[in-house]
């Protein structure tokens, strides 16, 4: 499939996924005529790196981690190495306390709209 079309089905810019092939992220095949040419597993694998920014991981840790994700077939294409498993987990420590503190943070602005409808309806009686 042509970048267009990879672009509206993973629902990603035509120019992020020039980015991610710069970034050696995703690769495409090339026409004669020197166009890209994608195969049925780059809409996984746009959205697989999609998923991973989303979780803050940057250009960098995903080029190292997505040839030990699971592929169509259900198997990783490389092995993990330890290190790499540890950094991994460490940013899932990292995403878990910025979920703490965000889940801390809606509590107190809970609170502070409590207290600000209580004196708004003080205020309007």
């Amino acid at each position: 499939m042509r970048i267009g079309e990879l672009a509206r089905r993973s629902g990603v810019s035509e120019r992020s996924l020039r980015y991610y092939e710069t970034q050696e992220l995703l690769r495409a095949e090339r026409t004669p005529g020197g166009h890209r040419d994608y195969g049925e597993w780059a809409v996984d694998r746009v959205v697989r790196i999609q998923t991973l920014y989303a979780a803050g991981l940057n250009s960098k840790k995903i080029a190292q981690l997505l040839p030990c994700m699971r592929d169509t077939d259900g198997r990783p294409n490389e092995i993990a190495t330890p290190e790499l498993v540890e950094e991994l987990s460490a940013e899932r420590d990292r995403i878990n306390r910025m979920i703490t503190e965000l889940v801390r943070s809606r509590d107190v602005l809970d609170e502070v709209i409590d207290t600000a409808s209580e004196t708004a309806t003080i205020g309007a009686a």
